[in-house]
C-alpha cells in the first residue's frame, strides 16, 4: 500500500522516527513500527477504518453482557479506588470524572454506584442517545467541541479509545485543559510489548480492524510514557494484566481452555514484567 493511502502516515506518538515493517502480518499489510518509540500502526486506509468504527455506533455500544457485568464493576472499583488514593481523595471528598469515548455510559454507571460525581462525552451519535436515555449526563460530541470549562474534572478516564486514534496528542491536551492542577489521566489500552503480541503476532483479535471497531494504533509501555510526557502528563503508575495464546474462535474447546489455564499461569509473571496484553496506566498533569 502507498504511504498516500494509509490512514497513518506518521507516528501518532509525535516522534520523527521512520514507521518500518514488522512481522506481524494483517490482511491489510504488516503492521509498521516506528524506530524511535516502538509505537505500532495498521496501514489500513481511510475508507476501511472508517467503516470499521461504526461498529459500537448502536444503542447497546459497549455496555458488557451481563455474564460479564460483575466483572466489569470489579474492575472499575479498582480504578476508582486507585484514582482516589492517588488524589487523595477519601470517600467522603467529591470528585468529579469525565469518562471520554464513554459509549452508552457503563464506566459512568459504575462510577455513580461507587459516589463519583461522572459523566461523558461521545462522538457516535445513537451510543449517546442510548446513554442520555438511560439518565447519564452524556454530551454527543467530540472531547474538543465540548467546551468544558478549564480545570473542571479531577479525573479524565480514557478506557480502549487511544488505539482508535490517528493522533491521540490533540485529544490529551485537551484533558490536560479540563482537569485541574494535579489531576489525573487514566488510559486504557493494548500493550503492544506483551507476550501475547510475541506469541501471536497477527492472530490476536485485538489486531483485526473489524473484530474491535478501528483499532489502527498499539502502544507499548514506553511509548504511551513518550506521549504522557510531550502533552504535559507524569506516568505515574502503569499495570499490565493476562496472556493469551490463542483467541476460542481459533482452537478446538478442550484445546482452548488447556491453553486458557496456562496462560493464567502465565499472567503472574507477566504483570510483574509489564508484559500483560491490557495495559491500564495513569497519569498526572504536570
Amino acid at each position: 500500500m502507498s504511504v498516500g493511502s494509509r490512514f497513518i502516515r506518521r507516528c501518532p506518538v509525535g516522534c520523527d522516527g521512520e514507521l518500518r515493517e514488522t512481522t506481524v502480518s494483517l490482511p491489510e499489510g504488516c503492521l509498521l513500527s516506528c524506530s524511535s518509540c516502538g509505537q505500532l500502526v495498521s496501514q489500513i486506509d481511510e475508507s476501511r477504518y472508517e467503516t470499521a468504527l461504526t461498529q459500537f455506533n448502536s444503542w447497546q455500544g459497549t455496555l458488557p453482557p451481563q455474564s460479564a457485568q460483575r466483572r466489569h464493576n470489579q474492575r472499575a472499583a479498582r480504578i476508582f479506588k486507585r484514582i482516589r488514593l492517588m488524589l487523595g481523595f477519601d470517600e467522603r471528598r467529591s470528585l468529579r470524572l469525565l469518562d471520554v469515548g464513554c459509549s452508552t455510559g457503563a464506566l459512568i454507571m459504575s462510577a455513580l454506584r461507587n459516589g463519583i460525581e461522572a459523566e461523558g462525552v461521545e462522538p457516535a451519535e445513537v451510543a449517546a442517545r442510548s446513554a442520555q436515555a438511560a439518565g447519564l449526563n452524556v454530551r454527543s460530541s467530540m472531547l474538543t467541541d465540548a467546551a468544558y470549562p478549564a480545570e473542571s474534572f479531577h479525573a479524565v478516564t480514557l478506557m480502549e479509545v487511544i488505539e482508535h486514534l490517528r493522533d491521540p496528542g490533540d485529544l490529551l491536551r485537551e484533558i490536560r485543559r479540563i482537569l485541574v492542577p494535579g489531576g489525573l489521566l487514566v488510559v486504557g489500552t493494548g500493550n503492544a510489548a506483551s507476550w501475547t503480541v510475541d506469541l501471536m503476532g497477527g492472530r490476536w483479535d485485538y489486531f483485526q480492524v473489524e473484530r474491535y471497531g478501528g483499532h489502527v494504533s498499539f502502544f507499548t509501555p514506553h511509548s504511551l510514557g513518550c506521549l504522557a510526557a510531550r502533552c504535559g502528563f507524569q506516568l505515574e503508575y502503569l499495570e499490565t494484566k493476562r496472556v493469551r495464546f490463542a483467541e476460542s474462535h481459533q482452537a478446538s474447546p478442550v484445546i482452548y481452555r488447556a491453553l486458557k489455564v496456562l496462560a493464567e499461569v502465565c499472567s503472574i509473571p507477566a504483570s510483574f514484567m509489564d508484559k500483560g496484553h491490557d495495559m491500564l496506566a495513569f497519569m498526572k498533569k504536570v
